[in-house]
C-alpha cells in the first residue's frame, strides 16, 4: 500500500491520472456543489471564471478526503471518503481561516464623537 506522508508523495498522487479522473467523478456525483454548504442550507456552485493573474480557471470547488490521506492511505480513492467542498469550507475544515482583528477607534469614547 502506498504512503502519503511527504510532500513529494502527495504531489505524485494528486498529479496522477487516477486522482484526476476520480476528482471529476466525485464532482459530477455531487452536482458540482459544495456538500458542506448544502448541509448548511446554502448553495455554492463551481464557476467557469478565468483568472488572468493565474492564467487558469479559478478554483471554486475541491474534492476533499473526509478521512485524511496520510492517515488512511487505503481510502485514497474510495468514493465514500470523498466529497466536494468549496475552497472556503475546505480551508475552515483544515483550520486555514483568516481572522481579522479590528482595533478599537482611539476616539470612540471621546465625548465629541
Amino acid at each position: 500500500m502506498a504512503e502519503y506522508k511527504t510532500k513529494e508523495q502527495k504531489r505524485k498522487f494528486y498529479n496522477g491520472s487516477d486522482w484526476k479522473k476520480k476528482r471529476l467523478d466525485i464532482k459530477k456525483r455531487d452536482n458540482n456543489e459544495c456538500q458542506e454548504c448544502k448541509r448548511q442550507g446554502r448553495v455554492t456552485l463551481d464557476t467557469n471564471e478565468y483568472s488572468e493573474k493565474a492564467k487558469r480557471k479559478k478554483i471554486m470547488l475541491v474534492v476533499d478526503h473526509i478521512k485524511e490521506l496520510e492517515d488512511y492511505p487505503e481510502l485514497a480513492l474510495d468514493d465514500d471518503n470523498l466529497e466536494t467542498l468549496c475552497v472556503n469550507c475546505h480551508n475552515k475544515k483544515h483550520g486555514r481561516v483568516w481572522k481579522f482583528v479590528f482595533k478599537k477607534n482611539k476616539w470612540a469614547d471621546d465625548e465629541r464623537w
